[in-house]
């Protein structure tokens, strides 16, 4: 680690979560930032890489200045009067609950911004689409960042209108209706989600969370943070998703270009649970006591609804589809992912940060593989994919095959990757919940859970079995392999999500003192 001063760290943390807005702006200029290429449309899209590659680099410099030794304090802080009557403030700050967060989302927006100069989706001007995936990365990394309830809202809802038009505009089949069902979905709940943080902060005299965090709910009382624990909760619950809350999310993946489901199942779902994380658990405990059991069991409804749902898209002449297969697979993962925070226990939200990153790594890299697929062979469909590639992908592209294949085992949580770590400490943390929690209940939780992690191995094994396995003829058409640019935006996400399943310390090791400290209510 390097030692940066903290002057340096606040302009990074501003820079990362300003700097794309910059970007967009530049965007619909002529020539950007006077960036030449052989067409204004080469352009805006170099245009696009360098700006999210200036806000990844950005982000590792702030990673390697932050104080490893200290991940529960908040570092990189801004603090500045904004809205002085309503106690406003524009404040930021990176603990180790937000920094791998922060990290990702800027990899992943980088990733897709390299992944659309060689391959941009099929729809309108690219200085549109370049422009809305900076506001979508901007309003990701400042949620993740902020530190005051209403400005955690305006960032949150920052990101519905550019994934809207990127499915709107740039989708596949169906993408209006798509797009439509994500908007009115996510607005709806943000409604009641902004009632529960106007309650909160009305009640509590202030909008400052890390102050809100510290008070640990003794300024509110029972039944208000009952009331902002279901108003805020049913918000982050439509953005997780949670079952039943959820049925926007298939459509919506289907339907998206392959970088817009890369974003939306690599970051935007992480918003959700971070905010579960960094806002009821710590400034609401008393009412999330009261709903945790009900929230672990719509967890592992939805573990077990997600897992079943991919089973009947895998089975043969099923008419599955693969991007949908995948986006029921998040269902199931994000709802490890809510068990884990539903155990108030330090385990069992280290598991669901851990969970988080991994997913978004992983399922990252799964929804770039079924783009190349449709790429090469004009389909997601299952059963004419099988037969485009003969179930034999192995054998017609033995690189795209393997990586299919590493990603399905990564996702079912094979030990030794990063899928296996988060979701086993989720298990954990329903085996010995939080005092005051029903043991027994959680221990029903944590069997369903289990067994849902043997469906997932299930569906993802019949997948890999169906596309990539079977007998290569001898005059069979090749696919073309891995391409270049593809091996650039896909190789990072393989190989964090080895390191992470090697080496989990990296994530839990920021993680953990900043949980135990928010669980504790600031008091250590």
């Amino acid at each position: 680690m390097i030692d940066i001063n903290e002057s340096v760290m606040q302009f990074l943390l501003a820079f990362i979560v300003v700097g794309p807005l910059l970007g967009a702006a530049a965007a619909l200029l002529p020539a950007p930032l006077g960036l030449k290429g052989k067409s204004p449309e080469q352009a805006v899209l170099r245009h696009g890489v360098t700006v999210t590659g200036a806000v990844l680099i950005a982000a590792i410099v702030l990673a390697l200045g932050f104080d490893h030794d200290q991940p529960s304090k908040m570092q990189a802080s801004t603090d500045i009067s904004w809205i002085p009557a309503l106690d406003v403030r524009i404040h930021l700050g990176i603990d180790g609950i937000s920094l791998p967060l922060l990290v990702l989302t800027a990899l992943l927006t980088f990733l897709c911004a390299l992944y659309s100069y060689f391959k941009m989706p099929a729809g309108p001007t690219p200085k549109a689409f370049v422009a809305l995936l900076f506001v979508l990365e901007s309003g990701t990394l400042a949620t993740f960042a902020v530190l005051d309830l209403l400005l955690f809202f305006l960032a949150f809802e920052m990101v519905l209108i550019p994934m809207y038009f990127l499915i709107a505009r740039w989708g596949g089949e169906g993408r209006s209706q798509a797009a439509w069902r994500f908007i009115l979905y996510t607005l709806l709940g943000s409604v009641v989600m902004l009632l529960g943080l106007l309650l909160i902060g009305i009640k509590a005299g202030t909008f400052d969370m890390m102050a809100l965090a510290t008070d640990n709910g003794r300024s509110l009382t029972a039944s208000v943070q009952v009331i902002a624990v279901l108003a805020i909760g049913i918000g982050l619950a439509v953005k997780t998703p949670m079952w039943p809350l959820h049925s926007w999310l298939p459509d919506a993946h289907t339907s998206a270009p392959t970088v817009g489901s890369v974003l939306l199942a690599g970051v935007l779902l992480k918003m959700g649970t971070y905010g579960f994380v960094r806002i009821l658990l710590p400034i609401a405990p008393d009412g999330f006591r009261t709903f945790a059991p009900y929230l672990a069991a719509l967890a592992v409804v939805g573990i077990i609804y997600g897992s079943l749902a991919c089973l009947a898209l895998a089975k043969q002449g099923a008419k599955g589809d693969l991007k949908r297969l995948i986006a029921y697979s998040s269902v199931g993962h994000m709802g490890f992912v809510l068990l884990g925070i539903s155990t108030m226990t330090p385990t069992g939200v280290n598991g669901a940060l851990f969970a988080n990153i991994a997913h978004g790594l992983i399922t990252g890299l799964l929804f770039f593989l079924v783009g190349a697929l449709k790429d090469r062979t004009g389909t997601t469909d299952l059963d004419t994919l099988a037969e485009e590639t003969g179930a034999a992908l192995y054998g017609k592209a033995p690189r795209l095959g393997g990586l299919l294949a590493f990603a399905a085992v990564a996702s079912l949580g094979l030990p030794g990757l990063a899928g296996f770590w988060g979701e086993m400490l989720a298990l954990f943390g329903a085996f010995r919940p939080a005092e005051g929690l029903n043991r027994a209940a959680f221990l029903t939780f944590m069997a369903i859970g289990a067994f849902g992690t043997l469906l997932t191995a299930a569906y993802l094994l019949i997948v890999v079995r169906r596309v990539c396995m079977g007998a290569l003829p001898h005059d069979a058409p090749r696919l073309t392999d891995v391409r270049s640019y593809e091996f650039a935006a896909w190789t990072p996400l393989v190989v964090l999500t080895v390191v992470a399943g090697l080496w989990p310390k990296v994530l839990l090791g920021l993680s953990d003192p900043a949980v135990q400290q928010l669980l504790s209510g600031g008091t250590r």
